[in-house]
């Protein structure tokens, strides 16, 4: 692909190129590929045709994930978060050794390979976070409670330039990722100065539906408010806050 130049951007197609904006700016391309109705039909396409059925429901997992915690997610992502999530969600569906290639799941596969995703890489909560929680999940009964210690924020949050106060978020998604539903409930402290005094312990609670069959993601993360006049206002539009998968529990 080219990148286009110049002060007039294109959009569209002329004389067999394609002339497109994504987030690396504006590009352009020679429209071509092989017909569609050959690599639907074609024997020889029969790997790209599972190729692509794998990636489609990589692609409808990731929306159900984002869906769900969406609350949480809109003040905390970057903008490869999809593509990312749709990339580590593949990579799942190629570990189901259950289903027959092309026909591979996301709930089959090793799903725990997720925890860890960060899904505002300009603030991952990995080198924002230092202060050690623990997080518990009851199946029968859906409790789940994230707990941290009383902990001094300024030396165990690696908060941006410009913070004055911050809050911890948490939430947790039962993921239906074969019919794509889900359900969803978060929990959250007071907006909590960033300074040097200890806080008190903090324990979120949130509750999943009870004797779940499906997969529980819990995600954590904190938020970044400067105070101006009195007022809070998300620190540079949330630009930095951090969420992540800090746990999965399957079935």
């Amino acid at each position: 692909m080219a990148k286009q130049t110049g002060i007039i951007k294109l959009k569209g197609t002329i004389g067999g190129i394609s002339f497109y904006k994504t987030s690396d700016g504006h590009l352009a391309r020679e429209k071509g590929g092989v017909d569609k109705s050959r690599i639907a039909n074609d024997p020889a396409f029969q790997r790209t045709r599972e190729n692509g059925s794998e990636f489609g429901r990589a692609g409808k997992g990731g929306k159900v994930l984002r869906n769900a915690i969406r609350i949480l997610l809109q003040n905390a992502k970057d903008k490869r978060v999809v593509s990312r999530l749709t990339t580590d969600l593949l990579k799942v569906v190629k570990t189901d050794t259950t289903n027959a290639r092309g026909l591979r799941t996301i709930q089959d596969g090793v799903l725990s390979s997720l925890e860890g995703f960060e899904f505002n890489l300009n603030g991952k909560l990995g080198s924002t976070l230092f202060a050690p929680f623990s997080t518990t999940y009851d199946r029968v009964s859906g409790d789940i409670s994230v707990d941290l210690a009383a902990f001094a924020p300024a030396i165990r949050i690696a908060a941006p330039s410009g913070t004055t106060h911050f809050k911890v978020v948490t939430g947790a998604a039962e993921l239906d990722f074969e019919n794509e539903v889900s359900s969803f409930e978060n929990d959250e402290t007071a907006i909590l100065p960033y300074d040097s005094a200890n806080t008190a312990a903090i324990a979120l609670t949130v509750t999943a539906p009870a004797n779940s069959t499906h997969p529980v993601f819990i995600v954590l993360g904190i938020e970044f408010y400067q105070e101006v006049n009195g007022q809070m206002y998300s620190l540079k539009n949330g630009t930095y806050n951090a969420l992540s998968v800090v746990k999965i529990d399957t079935v």
